[in-house]
């Protein structure tokens, strides 16, 4: 945080420094937008072939092929998790949650995409749908669904609290992980990430710059959908925080189950789907 007293005098151009407007890091102007209305139809054709859950204070995995839609369901009470997605071929393909903030923004709806790690970067799944997105941004400067955060983890609760808590979103995700590609927990481990927050409701203050959380505005029936752009494998973690309205890594606090869905439109419609391609970079950096 910024000191409240700072140690240096402000200069005699403060103001005039401090009023110089910001300017976008990432335009992404040049961005392809998703044809989301070609998707639309495509959703109309798709049946439910697959369905996991996730229960509260735990995750689950499914996998998703390219061309077909997922959706993260609230179930029976107002319940945030956190979600990765891996390249179901190659788990060092996995989302990236900082480029995808510094293109979109720092809370995602309808029409952002998911972006992947270096050295692929391109679009692992597309917002379809969000029946969240009607809260936008509230007095408070929060909204849902944030690649601010990163995920809760055994590693900081134990630098903050000295316990070991094995029920975090980090541990949530690498056992279901584990178990669901047949790997060893500690390499599991090793390709869980930075996430979506889905539904949870947060923003940074705007007095000291803190990451806060809220009580999250999701109600059992609410679902954030998405059209898988690679064949994936998903993974939600069903937050031990439940609606994160004042603590996570807890075991007191309501949760509830997550749920996904997978809606396939069948292998014809499956098969007109073109995935993006890797980055186009040289990789030479410099060197050639």
């Amino acid at each position: 945080m910024k000191l409240e007293n700072p140690n240096y005098a402000r200069p005699q151009d403060a103001a005039d420094r401090k009023a110089i407007r910001p300017v976008i890091c990432y335009p992404p102007d040049t961005l392809d937008p998703p044809d989301l209305k070609r998707l639309e139809e495509v959703r109309q054709s798709a049946v439910k072939s697959a369905e996991v859950t996730a229960a509260p204070r735990d995750a689950a995995c499914v996998d998703v092929p390219a061309g077909a839609f997922f959706r993260i369901v609230s179930v029976e009470g107002a319940q945030v998790g956190d979600l990765n997605l891996w390249n179901k071929h190659d788990l060092t393909e996995r989302f990236y949650s900082g480029k995808t903030r510094a293109l979109h923004g720092t809370h995602l709806s309808t029409g952002d995409r998911m972006w992947s790690s270096f050295p692929n970067m391109r679009p692992m799944a597309t917002i379809v749908s969000d029946t969240l997105d009607w809260y936008g941004f509230d007095e408070f400067g929060g909204s849902v669904h944030d690649v601010i955060g990163t995920r809760c983890d055994p590693y900081t609760g134990r630098l903050l609290s000295g316990d070991n808590y094995h029920y975090c979103c980090h541990s949530n995700l690498t056992r279901a992980l584990a178990g669901h590609c047949g790997l060893p927990l500690h390499e599991a481990e090793m390709h869980v990430h930075d996430v979506l927050n889905v539904f949870m409701c947060t923003g940074f203050t705007r007095d000291t710059g803190q990451y806060f959380m809220k009580a999250s505005p999701v109600r059992p029936g609410d679902y954030l959908e998405f059209y898988a752009e690679i064949d994936l494998v998903v993974g939600i973690s069903a937050c031990p925080g439940g609606d994160c309205s004042s603590e996570h890594s807890s075991d007191t606090a309501a949760c509830y189950p997550l749920l996904i869905e997978v809606y396939d439109p069948g292998e014809a419609a499956r098969a007109t789907h073109v995935q993006p391609a890797a980055s186009g970079y040289d990789r030479t950096h410099g060197t050639s």
